[in-house]
């Protein structure tokens, strides 16, 4: 048999041999593994994804650059750009046709997005959602496509699908070479506060400017990849962006007084930027503090002038997944070096700036650039040295949201009627921790590209948990819910769940699934199952393999087990494969003591437990009431029973003893004294002999943790393995010997597996504090008599009748916003 043939016989053999997934069945009885290994439904490794978790020798991904010419249209608030984009084939297939995402079309009417909206309320209907309605309606949304042609300008065929372009190439694109695509488009840039979003522009009416978000501007080349190939599916509005690495060169042009942040590295400064200003970033470099380049009287005067001129910013960026930008003249804009500590780190000096209007003082200039810092200091420690040159945080429309070298942070401040502004812990704490996820992302997916489209808490969970680990650090007892398990219990006992490793456009309660519960889960497998000292090596670990690559869950999964050595699929399984929550009774306590077979003991041990019943009330009643027992009247009738009870020890007990002992001589073992010495050892201690039961209610197997206290006061804890379920999920009984008298267990006595049922995890039970709300029903009804008497306190004298019926419609109807 030729060679080739003989090798197609032994694969095919080798498939048609193997056990399908689907053929694994338990059968008998209702036993569930637990930990059952999940290699049977991971993805089998190849030489381009190892079975440890890392890239193989033969892993491969595209490369896309971009050279792009935009303006800005402020007046008509519009976009108009060219692209010149070469597109590098390094898989190991010829490609046919390309694949662009078209993510403005989803702000067009006929896209999957607004045609597949639902209507929550049955007759209500928020100003948000009228808002959105209202805008669509007046301003077209989606692409305006232009010419889509090859690098000899040459046009190209072409099909748009919703958020999907296909260009079709004149030739299949073969392994190792390079194609042009040169594209020009327009579209009209919504307002986010109307249609939501990730960009968009925010408009001030108090004085007529607005803040431009770019993001999501330019049609960007559907990633290709070796587990899915093009990664084409319409984008819905929550999985957001799978894209290629590549480099940028991008000339921004908008009105001359603008103020632009960008992905990337400002190439012409002296073109943009006065003298002072390039001034002032210089001394930012090393600057120990924050230093205003635009101060705030600085762009107050700019906000009363608008330039009749434009300007253009060019930017560069390396090795970059994607390029937003924000423009506008209100911007305050401030900066400071961050030196990044280690030997050949690259860059070795990060520029960390903001820029934010009037709107977000003073919080933003105290805080933002700070954070921004803070958070490279600590994520850097637990993955990698920042690896771009600038990172910046950008206040706008947007709440969060993360894109290389930038991002845009939405808190603002409260005016005050003095005519200062002033802010709330909750808006302080929000912006701090809003900064810190943004620039997170950088990091991870930014770098880490994982496939946000197909699994966000790749992106969203694993960027919570660091920024939890980053909150924790930052100090004024700052509050950092997500992350600690005590506030996920409600969660996870929810109804409405899906498990973590679902679609993102399936996933109910978003910000619980995608970053709550894979953020609080990392934080259990550091704190609780790995340590700290494990989990951080490998964490690490999986953040430098794949730094600049496309990991996908199973080689997080294969990473983290291969590094720490702990098997933790049962793990993954419980808290990423199923809605299961943790639930660990502790259901009864016995208190037992050994059988000595000592009459002289085990009687009196006997006698004892007897005394220690509840006397039978009867006798204690016949006693009041004066009745004497016949025995005592006639004390004649007292026998040698009177005396003797029925712990009272004989001979015969005292021989059979001695019969025992002799018996635990076993003469046919070749130590046969062993037996007895246990036996000694065991009377000589005297310990006490606990047995603990245990019920797993939540179906999620987890460590069991004890917290004992004793009689003498003192305490013990003890960490038992999630193991201990493997032969029995549902229920597990442990024997505890311990020469000190227990008085109390708890289980999960600091809140570290989040344990939904405090209640169960006391022995003894303990009365559970809590408050009650008192409240008097008071009924409300409309009194019409009443109501006609009052006055109009205020009149408008302009108002037309429609406009003072739009008025008296506002008041009553209920509408509330989101």
């Amino acid at each position: 048999m030729p060679s080739i043939l003989r090798h197609l016989f032994l694969l095919v053999l080798a498939f048609a041999l193997a056990p399908a997934q689907g053929q694994i069945a338990q059968t008998k009885n209702d036993f569930e593994d637990k930990f059952r290994q999940l290699d049977e439904s991971w993805p089998t490794p190849t030489t381009t994804r190892s079975a440890t978790g890392a890239p193989g020798p033969a892993y491969w991904q595209q490369q896309v650059d971009y050279d792009i010419d935009v303006h800005l249209l402020e007046e008509g608030r519009r976009i108009e750009g060219e692209a010149r984009i070469r597109y590098h084939n390094n898989s190991p297939e010829a490609l046919a046709y390309l694949w662009f995402q078209m993510d403005q079309n989803r702000f067009r009417p006929d896209s999957d997005d607004s045609l597949t909206r639902t209507f929550g309320n049955k007759d209500r209907i928020t100003y948000r959602t009228l808002r959105r309605e209202q805008f669509m309606a007046d301003v077209p949304g989606g692409y305006d496509l232009g010419a889509v042609t090859d690098a000899q300008g040459k046009a190209l065929p072409f099909v748009v699908r919703d958020t999907l372009m296909r260009v079709d190439l004149p030739k299949p694109l073969a392994p190792g070479k390079e194609t042009e695509v040169r594209i020009q488009w327009a579209f009209n840039i919504q307002e986010t506060n109307a249609t939501g979003g990730r960009a968009g522009f925010e408009h001030f009416a108090e004085d007529g400017n607005d803040i431009f978000l770019l993001a999501q501007w330019y049609p960007r080349l559907a990633a290709f990849s070796d587990y899915e190939g093009w990664h084409n599916k319409a984008f819905l509005g929550n999985g957001e962006f799978t894209l290629e690495f590549g480099d940028y060169e991008v000339a921004i042009t908008v009105p001359a007084d603008h103020v632009v942040a960008s992905t990337g590295v400002l190439q012409n400064p002296r073109d943009v930027m006065s003298d002072e200003e390039r001034a002032r970033m210089k001394a930012a470099e090393t600057a120990e503090d924050p230093v205003f380049i635009v101060t705030a009287e600085e762009a107050l005067a700019k906000e009363g002038q608008r330039a009749t001129e434009e300007r253009t910013w060019r930017f560069k960026a390396e090795n970059v997944r994607d390029f937003a930008w924000a423009s506008s003249r209100k911007f305050i804009w401030d900066a400071q070096g961050y030196a990044q500590d280690g030997e050949g780190v690259a860059p070795d000096r990060v520029m960390a700036m903001s820029f934010y209007p009037k709107e977000g003082e003073p919080l933003w200039s105290r805080y933002s650039t700070e954070s921004v810092i803070h958070t490279m200091e600590v994520y850097s420690r637990y993955s990698f040295p920042y690896p771009y040159p600038t990172a910046q945080s950008v206040n706008g429309p947007v709440g969060g949201m993360e894109y290389p070298m930038i991002t845009f942070n939405g808190p603002r401040t409260d005016p005050h009627k003095d005519g200062d502004r002033t802010y709330s812990r909750g808006e302080k704490e929000f912006l701090i921790g809003v900064v810190i996820h943004e620039i997170g992302h950088i990091y991870f997916p930014m770098t880490v590209n994982s496939d946000e489209r197909q699994w966000t808490w790749m992106d969203e969970g694993i960027n919570t948990f660091l920024q939890h680990l980053a909150e924790m650090e930052w100090g004024e007892g700052m509050r950092s819910d997500r992350g600690d398990p005590r506030y996920i219990t409600d969660y996870m006992t929810s109804s409405r769940q899906v498990p973590i490793m679902t679609n993102s456009e399936s996933i109910f309660q978003f910000g619980n699934n995608a970053y709550a519960k894979p953020a609080t889960a990392l934080n259990i497998l550091r704190e609780t199952i790995l340590g700290r000292e494990l989990f951080d090596f490998a964490f690490r670990e999986y953040a430098q393999r794949w730094k600049f690559k496309r990991p996908t869950p199973y080689d997080l999964f294969r990473t983290l087990e291969e590094s720490s050595g702990v098997d933790l699929d049962w793990f993954w399984r419980g808290w990423f494969y199923s809605t299961d929550h943790v639930d660990i009774s502790l259901d009864r306590v016995v208190k037992m003591r050994l059988d000595t077979s000592n009459p002289e003991i085990e009687k009196a041990w006997e006698r004892e437990q007897q005394q220690a019943e509840p006397t039978y009330r009867f006798g204690a009643k016949n006693e009041a009431a004066g009745l004497v027992p016949r025995t005592e009247r006639y004390p004649e009738l007292k026998d040698l029973y009177a005396e003797n009870d029925e712990f009272t020890v004989t001979n015969k007990d005292r021989n059979g003893f001695d019969e025992f002992l002799e018996g635990l001589v076993d003469k046919n073992d070749s130590d046969p004294e062993w037996p007895r010495r246990v036996y000694e050892r065991a009377v000589a201690e005297n310990a006490n002999y606990y047995i603990l039961e245990f019920s797993n209610l939540g179906g999620l197997v987890m460590p069991v943790i004890l917290g004992i206290t004793y009689a003498d006061g003192s305490e013990e804890e003890l960490r038992m393995p999630a193991e201990i379920w493997r032969r029995s999920p549902k229920s597990v009984r442990k024997l505890l010997v311990r020469d000190r008298e227990i008085t109390q267990i708890v289980v999960d006595p600091h809140w570290e597996t989040a344990d939904v049922n405090v209640e169960n995890n006391h022995y003894p039970r303990q009365i559970i504090p809590s408050r009650l709300e008192m409240y008097r029903y008071k009924r409300k009804e409309r009194n019409l008599m009443s109501d006609l008497r009052v006055e109009r306190k205020t009149e408008t004298p302009d108002a037309t009748p429609a406009e003072e019926a739009d008025s008296v419609a506002d008041d009553a109807v209920p509408m509330t916003e989101e």
